[in-house]
């Protein structure tokens, strides 16, 4: 069930250049690769480092929850704003297959599509924000957050392996969210504010459980409220 409702008639003109990109049938990074990245990696890494190397089962609770919601958050938040936006996609144009007739410099709406499958072409206008982007950042921001703070990034003097090791899961975020550009799936805006806003939702699921990278004890998370 949609959040909200589509609009019931999408303008579109068949010469705006940049809705006339190819429909790559292999995306780089499928949805299912993206699971694992930015899900199933940190998850398997913030429980080695709390469970195995320091034994502590509050932290592997509340690090593994705040995970877990950073990417639940940013999936529904991303999900609002496309259906909210239905901004065309780059390859819009190769999902419609417009009919042959259909002039090129008037506004028209989807009834000039030939493209059978609904689904496909209903997808043609779901760019922004690129969800990709948000939840690639959402996990691998989050987990970036949690290395920094385990191994005190910010402290004076702080040894650069372990700067670069803080900084490896915002790479590998960014990489997913430029292959979406390579792809033709979003314009660069749509994966610009789509990593913005799963870095903030990130930080924010992140400091809900743990105090501020500067702090002393920022390794540590909020002791559990007293009953």
């Amino acid at each position: 069930m949609e959040l909200f409702p589509q609009p019931v008639r999408r303008l579109f003109l068949l010469g705006d250049m940049s809705i006339q990109y190819p429909c790559a049938a292999t995306e780089r990074v499928p949805v299912s690769w993206l699971f694992l990245y930015a899900g199933g990696v940190p998850l398997a890494i913030i429980l080695l480092w709390t469970l195995l190397f320091h034994h502590s089962t509050h932290k592997a609770h509340v690090t593994t929850l705040g995970l877990l919601t950073s990417l639940i958050l940013t999936s529904f938040v991303t999900e609002a704003l496309k259906n909210a936006a239905g901004r065309p996609r780059p390859d819009l144009l190769a999902r419609c297959k417009p009919q042959a007739d259909t002039p090129a410099h008037s506004a028209v709406t989807q009834s000039v599509c030939t493209e059978a499958n609904a689904a496909l072409l209903e997808d043609g206008w779901r760019s922004f924000p690129s969800g990709h982007s948000s939840f690639a950042f959402g996990g691998l921001a989050y987990l970036s957050f949690f290395v920094a703070a385990q191994l005190r990034v910010l402290r004076p003097h702080a040894d650069l392996v372990s700067c670069l090791a803080a900084a490896a899961p915002l790479l590998a975020a960014a990489l997913i969210a430029a292959s979406r550009c390579q792809d033709y799936r979003h314009h660069p805006a749509d994966v610009v504010v789509g990593a913005l806003l799963g870095c903030a939702l990130a930080w924010f699921c992140y400091r809900r459980h743990y105090p501020s990278l500067r702090a002393v004890r920022c390794a540590e998370p909020f002791a559990l409220p007293a009953l």
